[in-house]
């Protein structure tokens, strides 16, 4: 069987995506920030818990997704790449250093199995689920773990422990809301609870 961490998309002049929309960062450190999203289709994990839509609906080129973001998101610095599995694509980087010239302040959420070489500009959120590269463990600028009945904590020696860790409800459901709150007290040095505020208030 292949290795998870090495499988990509083929090589296209087209990126797959699944959606481009305005809305708030509901989640993590910029909770509530205004933010462009742009959710590439496709993923190399395949979670139980996810909740995602990350089909593929839509074919454009890095110009057209940047003329995209432009039209919905006008002049919002903060643009966001999600999925599905952002980095699983290999025009991303492409992607990424086109809204950078667009002045586009470019933020990254990834399951951080994928290596990928990011400038130093770009935030990355690194979500564990089976494994992470060690490299994206060491490059994340943040750390979201999903609470799904348990604290993942096998996932914790990935990271520095100066590193804060996200511990993200799965479904805002009130068990893991629980669980989550419980652990984030009892650590409180390292853990911090972070809620979908934008299921809260019925936005994307």
């Amino acid at each position: 069987m292949r290795d998870p961490a090495r499988i990509r998309f083929p090589l296209t002049t087209m990126l797959q995506l699944s959606e481009i929309f305005y809305s708030i960062q509901g989640e993590g450190t910029w909770s509530g920030t205004p933010a462009v999203f742009i959710r590439l289709a496709g993923c190399n994990l395949s979670c139980a818990f996810c909740d995602t839509d990350y089909a593929t609906k839509f074919l454009a080129s890095v110009d057209d997704v940047v003329a995209h973001v432009r039209s919905v998101g006008r002049n919002c610095p903060m643009v966001i790449l999600t999925g599905g599995e952002p980095l699983a694509q290999s025009l991303t980087g492409d992607l990424i250093l086109a809204l950078q010239r667009d002045g586009r302040r470019v933020h990254i959420e990834s399951n951080g199995t994928i290596f990928a070489e990011l400038d130093a500009s770009v935030w990355l959120c690194v979500s564990p689920k089976e494994r992470v590269d060690p490299r994206m463990a060491a490059r994340a600028n943040e750390v979201k773990l999903i609470v799904d009945t348990r604290v993942p904590v096998e996932h914790l020696t990935l990271f520095s422990e100066k590193s804060t860790i996200l511990l993200q409800p799965e479904g805002n459901k009130p068990e893991n809301i629980r669980l989550s709150l419980e652990y984030a007290l009892e650590h409180p040095e390292r853990f911090r609870l972070s809620l979908q505020t934008h299921k809260m208030i019925g936005v994307r």
